[in-house]
């Protein structure tokens, strides 16, 4: 049975550093505590699972703490998690029963990572991360933000989901704020970096640097196929909130460079017709997203929402909005079939005169 030891750096996490390690104590063999400064009661937390804590000067590198946190793992395996992270019962048996069926020959264990619910708790954003690492196979972590690993070797995908339970409510500058030094420090940004930086200018809506450095980011060609389809996502939110709906639209659909249509973009295109209140051309790109096969893009920024409760629940108003009321009733009820509990189908259930009638149903 291979070994795992858990390899986490944390500050100032004591509303949830016990959360996330009551949930994977019993799935791990060694837990590694790299603190970088906490002012609360986190340590303290952390001795209650784990001898194994130190500090580390927090130099506004990610990746330099987690090479850290990494190299005082002793297991055949490097696991890493979040403080905000956990593993569900379900998962947490699915990690035990794995480290006895790793082959020999596999480095990385790649794991879906959920960070979005719909209201009875389903994930409904997903995308894959390397959580576990064979020790002897690491290379490093790069990258001051948004860190990626590097290994060598072979990877296969693990049928373990860890699940991002945050209960933060706002979130600062930090990461902007290291990119910005990194740029004036003429430290080289990877086409990764260049994605990721970009993307953060957009959250704290600095559109116009945004868009410079996307559309830098694009133009190089070197970045991964996954980024670069974000990257136009990205592009378009930008050309939007400036309004701009022809570039908006052109952004989405270079997309199509890089891969064929992804639902996630379909219902995009399909977002801003309707802001146009072009509802039949609306119309055609909700109905390409559902009918869209599913298929694995690995890596890929996943929207389960996109591929049958949003297209429903949008085809539901552009049909009412075109004087279509059964093909409306119709979609919004396919949209409850996804997502019962949605405040959007309840009101149009009322909206239609259904409410009574349907609620009935459900109980």
């Amino acid at each position: 049975m291979a070994t795992i030891s858990l390899c986490m750096i944390v500050k100032d996490e004591e509303q949830v550093l016990g959360r996330c390690l009551d949930s994977v104590r019993e799935a791990v063999d060694e837990i590694v505590i790299v603190d970088t400064g906490s002012r609360d009661r986190t340590k303290e937390i952390a001795k209650g699972y784990t001898d194994r804590i130190y500090d580390f000067q927090w130099i506004d590198d990610f990746s330099a703490a987690r090479n850290f946190s990494f190299s005082k793992g002793n297991g055949d395996f490097l696991f890493w998690l979040d403080a905000d992270d956990v593993l569900e019962e379900k998962d947490r048996q699915n990690l035990i029963r794995l480290k006895d069926r790793i082959p020999s020959d596999v480095s990385a264990v790649m794991m879906p990572y959920h960070t979005a619910f719909d209201e009875e708790g389903r994930p409904v954003f997903s995308f894959e991360r390397e959580r576990l690492i064979r020790r002897e196979a690491f290379i490093s972590w790069q990258g001051r933000v948004h860190e990626v690993i590097a290994y060598r070797g072979k990877r296969m995908h693990g049928d373990v989901c860890v699940t991002h339970r945050s209960v933060k409510r706002t979130y600062p500058r930090r990461n902007l704020r290291i990119y910005e030094k990194q740029e004036e420090a003429g430290e080289p940004f990877s086409p990764r970096d260049q994605f990721y930086y970009g993307r953060e200018l957009y959250y704290h809506k600095l559109y116009d640097r945004a868009i410079q450095r996307l559309e830098e980011f694009l133009s190089q060609g070197k970045g991964w196929k996954e980024n670069c389809i974000e990257a136009c996502r990205v592009l378009s939110y930008c050309y939007r909130e400036k309004g701009n709906a022809s570039k908006a639209m052109g952004a989405l659909t270079a997309s199509f460079y890089y891969d064929e249509p992804r639902a996630e973009v379909c219902c995009e295109i399909g977002e801003l017709f309707m802001s146009l209140s072009r509802y039949e051309t609306a119309v055609f790109w909700y109905e390409l997203a559902l009918k869209l096969p599913e298929k694995n893009h690995e890596g890929a920024f996943v929207s389960e929402d996109a591929r049958g409760y949003l297209p429903c629940i949008q085809l539901c108003v552009c049909h009412d909005r075109l004087g279509n009321r059964e093909k409306a009733i119709e979609y919004n009820l396919a949209a409850g079939r996804y997502r019962p509990r949605s405040e959007a189908y309840r009101k149009n259930l009322s909206y239609f005169g259904m409410e009574s009638e349907h609620l009935q149903k459900e109980k």
